[in-house]
C-alpha cells in the first residue's frame, strides 16, 4: 500500500502569503508603475530649457511650490522649486509650451488606486472565502479547521503492488481467517448479501505486545482495493475540548466519502477508556468517546465503513464501545504456538541469508514463549552477527546465540569473576539441571552456561520443552519450584554458605508457590477459591488479593511451606547425586558452556 499525503496547512498559512504579495506589490512594483524617474533640477535649469525650447509640457504645482516639467520629447520629468516670477507665465506662452494646472502622470489616479489596493484587496477576500468554505466544509462547520486543530491526522493508503500481505503474517492463521472474510466482502459484497448477512462494523484485536496486531491491519491494507485509513488513539487527544471530537468527525466524514473503505485506530484504549463519570474527570476523552461512540453507531448508517482497532487492554475499555453494532467482533491475537513460531522463523528468515542446515523447530522450541517481534529480533540478531563473524550468512549456532541475547543479553566480555566465584557459579547452575533432569515431568536440559551476561545473569540452565505445553499439573509446578531452589541448595551443601546468585530463583518459585495457592486451587485447605484477582492479562498480568487479612496470612504461611518442602527434595536429591554433581561442576569449570548432551552423557555414565 502507498500512503496518500493530503495537504496539510491551515488557512492561516494563505492568508499570510497573501498579505506579503500585497505588501511587496504595492512596496515593489506600484512606484515603478505609477511614476517616472522625476529629476530635480534649479530654477535656472528650467528658465535655460524654457528659452531654448527643450520643454515638452509644464504643471505649476502652487499648493506644493513645485513646477513639473518633461523634456521636449516627453520621455522625462523634471522637478524644481517654485521662485516669486512675475513673468513665467508670459515667457512660457512665448516659447509656445503648453502649460497646466494638474500633475503629469503615466496613469490615472483611477487606475493607480485599482491597481494599488482595490484589485489586490478584491484578490485577498476571495481566496480567503475560498479556502474558508472548503476547511469548514470538511470539518461539519467547525470553526477550529481555521488552524488545523480539529482536522484528522489520518494516514490515508491507497492499493499498491507492495506492501505487506496476508502470506507474510504467520502464527496467526485464526486471525488471518477473521480478517481475510472481511476483504472478501469489500470484494464482492453481493455473495453476502445475497444470503442476508452483513458484515461486523467494527472489529477488535486484542493480545499482548508484539503479537502482530498492526501487521495484521498491515496486510488487510495490502489485501483489500479499497482506501485505508490508519490513526492512533492517542492522536485524537487535545489539550483543548472539543478538538478530539471533532478529528473524529472529520475522519469519519473522509472515510464517508470514500466508502467503502477500513479505518483502523491503533491503540484505541487511549481514547476508549471507561467512563467513570467522576467530576473532575478528563471531559476531552469522554467528549472524543462520546463522538466515536456516535459515528459508530448511531442514527446516521456508515454504510461500507468498517472499524479496525487494536489494544493490549481491553479491560479498560467502555463497555458502550465493545457492544455488537460497534465491535461485533474481537479477533484474539496470542503468542504463536510451536508451528507459529517455526512458521514466523521461516517469514523472517527469507529477508536474510541462512545456511541449508538450518533446524528451525529446534529454535522455535528454544524460543518457548517468544512473540512474533521478538521472533523477528532472533532473526536479525543472527544476521548480525553472522556479520561480525565474517559470515555470509547466519547458521544454527548464530539463530541459538541470538535467542540467548534476547533472553539474556550479550556477553559481558569484561565481567572476570575469580576462580571461586566461578566455581560456585558451576555448581548453582549445575545443581539446577541435575535436579530437573532427576524429576520426572521436568523439560530436558538444553544448554548450560557459566558466562556473564547483560542482563546481570552470572550464569544460567536452558530448559526446552519437547512440544507444545498447554496446561501444567500440581506435580509440574511442585517440580518447577524445586529445581529453581536447587541452585541454592547446591550452594548450601557444597560452600556451607549462601550467595546472592539465587534472587531471580526466589522470586520466581514464590511466584509459583503464590499461584498455585491463591489462582489454581492447588491447596487442600483453601479449595477452589480464588484468593487473587488478575488484571492487564496482556501487560504482565498484575495480580491483587480479594481477601481478609488473617487469610493473606495463611496464604503466606502456605507459600512458605511450599517453597520449603520443594527446597528439602531438591537438596535430597543432591546429597543423592553428590559425585555425579562434583563431576558435572568441574566439567563446567572448565568449559564455561555446555549443551544438554554432554550434561546428560556424564549423568548417564556408570562409575567405574
Amino acid at each position: 500500500m502507498q500512503q496518500v499525503k493530503s495537504p496539510k496547512k491551515p488557512l492561516i498559512y494563505y492568508y499570510t502569503i497573501v498579505i506579503i504579495v500585497l505588501l511587496l506589490f504595492n512596496l515593489l512594483a506600484m512606484p515603478w508603475i505609477s511614476e517616472r524617474q522625476i529629476k530635480e533640477v534649479d530654477y535656472g535649469t528650467f528658465i535655460s530649457m524654457t528659452e531654448e525650447g527643450k520643454i515638452g509640457k509644464v504643471e505649476i504645482q502652487q499648493q506644493e511650490n513645485t513646477i513639473l516639467f518633461t523634456d521636449e520629447d516627453e520621455t522625462a520629468v523634471y522637478k524644481t522649486a517654485m521662485v516669486e516670477d512675475d513673468q513665467l507665465t508670459q515667457r512660457l506662452y512665448d516659447a509656445g509650451i503648453s502649460f497646466y494646472g494638474e500633475e503629469i502622470r503615466q496613469t490615472s489616479p483611477v487606475l493607480s488606486a485599482l491597481l494599488s489596493w482595490i484589485i489586490p484587496l478584491v484578490i485577498f477576500i476571495l481566496i480567503g472565502q475560498y479556502m474558508s468554505r472548503k476547511l469548514t466544509k470538511k470539518a461539519g462547520g467547525a470553526n477550529s479547521m481555521m488552524f488545523g486543530m480539529g482536522k484528522s491526522n489520518a494516514k490515508i493508503y491507497v492499493n499498491s503492488t507492495e506492501g505487506i500481505k496476508f502470506t507474510d503474517v504467520a502464527g496467526e492463521d485464526e486471525a488471518k481467517e477473521n480478517l481475510t472474510e472481511i476483504v472478501e466482502y469489500l470484494h464482492n459484497p453481493g455473495k453476502y448479501k445475497e444470503i442476508g448477512a452483513s458484515m461486523p462494523k467494527g472489529i477488535l484485536l486484542v493480545g499482548p505486545p508484539g503479537t502482530g496486531k498492526t501487521m495484521l491491519a498491515k496486510a488487510v491494507a495490502g489485501e483489500a482495493s479499497v482506501p485505508f485509513f490508519s490513526i492512533s488513539g492517542s492522536e485524537f487527544v487535545e489539550m483543548f475540548v472539543g478538538m478530539g471530537a471533532s478529528k473524529v468527525r472529520d475522519l469519519f466524514s473522509q472515510a464517508k466519502e470514500k466508502a467503502p473503505c477500513i479505518v483502523f485506530i491503533d491503540e484505541i484504549d487511549a481514547i476508549g477508556k471507561k467512563r467513570d463519570g467522576q467530576i473532575g474527570g478528563n471531559d476531552e476523552r469522554e467528549q472524543t468517546l462520546n463522538q466515536l461512540l456516535t459515528e459508530m453507531d448511531g442514527f446516521e448508517e456508515n454504510t461500507g465503513v468498517i472499524i479496525l482497532a487494536a489494544t493490549n487492554r481491553p479491560e479498560s475499555l467502555d463497555p458502550a464501545l465493545l457492544r455488537p453494532g460497534r465491535f461485533d467482533r474481537r479477533v484474539p491475537v496470542e503468542l504463536p504456538d510451536l508451528k507459529g513460531r517455526e512458521d514466523i522463523l521461516r517469514v523472517h528468515a527469507k529477508k536474510i541469508k541462512v545456511a541449508g542446515d538450518v533446524d528451525f523447530n529446534k529454535i522455535a522450541r528454544m524460543a518457548s514463549g517468544a512473540s512474533g517481534a521478538e521472533l523477528a529480533n532472533i532473526v536479525n540478531e543472527a544476521a548480525l552477527r553472522a556479520v561480525r563473524e565474517g559470515r555470509k550468512f547466519a547458521t544454527q549456532s548464530d539463530l541459538e546465540e541470538s535467542i540467548e541475547v534476547v533472553i539474556a543479553g550479550y556477553q559481558k566480555k569484561n565481567a572476570i569473576l575469580t576462580d571461586k566465584e566461578k566455581l560456585i557459579v558451576s555448581y548453582h547452575e549445575v545443581g539446577h539441571a541435575l535436579v530437573a533432569a532427576m524429576q520426572t515431568q521436568s523439560a530436558p536440559v538444553q544448554k548450560i552456561t557459566i558466562v556473564p551476561r547483560t542482563s546481570g545473569a552470572l550464569g544460567y540452565t536452558m530448559q526446552v520443552d519437547e512440544g507444545n505445553h498447554y496446561l501444567m499439573s500440581k506435580e509440574e509446578i511442585e517440580n518447577k519450584i524445586a529445581t529453581l531452589t536447587a541452585g541454592r541448595a547446591a550452594e548450601e551443601i557444597v560452600f556451607h554458605s549462601i550467595t546472592t546468585g539465587a534472587s531471580n530463583d526466589i522470586e520466581q518459585a514464590t511466584k509459583l508457590a503464590r499461584a498455585m495457592i491463591t489462582r489454581y486451587g492447588m491447596n487442600e485447605e483453601f479449595g477452589m477459591v480464588a484468593m487473587e484477582t488478575r488484571t492487564n492479562q496482556y501487560l504482565g498480568g498484575d495480580t491483587s488479593l480479594a481477601c481478609s487479612p488473617e487469610t493473606q496470612t495463611q496464604i503466606d504461611k502456605k507459600v512458605v511451606d511450599v517453597v520449603k518442602e520443594q527446597y528439602e527434595k531438591a537438596a535430597n536429591i543432591i546429597r543423592e547425586n553428590k559425585k555425579k554433581l562434583d563431576e558435572i561442576a568441574q566439567y563446567l569449570y572448565e568449559r564455561e558452556t555446555i549443551t544438554g548432551e554432554e550434561f546428560m552423557k556424564i549423568l548417564l555414565k556408570k562409575d567405574e
